[in-house]
């Protein structure tokens, strides 16, 4: 292990700011992982990141090596890329695109069809999933922000972190929900008995809410059109909290019951808004992506 001492100059500073400044990895958020898997040691004890190192202390830490993305093989898969810099790459991603490589899904995913453009990609502490600050779900459809560095993967990483860059999705949900708009506050967590799928947990959940406002009733066909926006950010968020309060997702095959009669082939979510901070202008930034034309389609034919 290598060591460094705290100097009057660094005292105070958090753990893992201190390893950044220190450059003990090349981002922040990879010190961050460093401490979270037992790599690092202040005085020979294990410490959280928001540890206040002081003068005289002893930090520890295991070398890091970057991982490498050669790993992954770039595939000829089609993607709509709507904007793209120096720094970030938004993509409106089509229904059953994976973001990432991971289990059950070593290719065929929108990472490979990044490394096939030979797309610059910022490093993260998982080698499959390169630039991507956060994902949604297979059969959910619209954009998602790609950081091309890591200073861009840091900076935004913050924002989904603290809530400060806002996600907009228009769901068809089961029923027709007669409230003009609402907030669901449910807490949220993983379910013992199905191990993929989460659930509304009042005891053990973490904090999860749901704004929503009604656009369109179609009561012949007993469907609501809504826009859903995250005020914090847990996996199938929407759809388990549209489930929780009997409105589930129409097309949605995990979630819900008698939800699959308009559309069977996937949640009908799409992610037409994301507005966030630029990590170099500094100034937010807002796109949007139309309903996919399938969507459109099943809306036409509501009534």
């Amino acid at each position: 292990m290598k060591q460094i001492e705290v100097n009057s100059e660094n005292s105070n500073l958090r753990l893992d700011e201190f390893l950044s400044v220190n450059q003990v990895a090349s981002s922040r958020s990879k010190c961050q992982q460093m401490i979270k898997e037992g790599k690092v040691f202040v005085n020979e004890k294990l410490e959280k990141a928001s540890f206040l190192v002081k003068e005289g202390d002893v930090i520890a830490f295991e070398e890091y090596k970057e991982k490498e993305v050669s790993a992954l093989k770039g595939e000829d898969i089609p993607i709509d890329i709507i904007y793209e810099d120096d720094d970030i790459i938004v993509i409106n991603k089509q229904a059953g695109l994976v973001v990432h490589p991971g289990n059950g899904n070593e290719d065929g995913t929108l990472v490979n069809a990044l490394i096939y453009r030979n797309a610059q990609l910022a490093k993260t502490d998982t080698v499959f999933r390169p630039g991507i600050v956060h994902r949604i779900d297979k059969d959910t459809s619209g954009l998602l922000v790609v950081a091309k560095n890591d200073e861009a993967f840091d900076f935004i990483s913050k924002q989904l972190a603290d809530h400060s860059m806002h996600r907009e999705y228009y769901a068809l949900v089961k029923g027709i929900i007669y409230e003009d708009e609402g907030k669901i506050i449910a807490p949220i967590g993983r379910d013992p008995i199905h191990p993929t799928k989460n659930k509304v947990d009042v005891k053990k959940g973490k904090e999860s809410i749901t704004y929503f406002k009604v656009i369109n009733r179609y009561k012949a066909d007993e469907a609501t059109l809504v826009s859903c926006r995250l005020l914090t950010g847990r996996t199938h968020q929407i759809r388990v909290h549209m489930e929780y309060i009997n409105h589930p997702v129409i097309g949605d095959l995990v979630y819900g019951s008698g939800n699959r009669k308009i559309y069977d082939k996937g949640q009908l979510l799409h992610a037409y808004k994301l507005t966030l901070v630029h990590p170099r202008t500094k100034k937010e930034v807002s796109f949007e992506a139309p309903l996919p034309d399938y969507f459109t389609s099943i809306l036409n034919n509501l009534k």
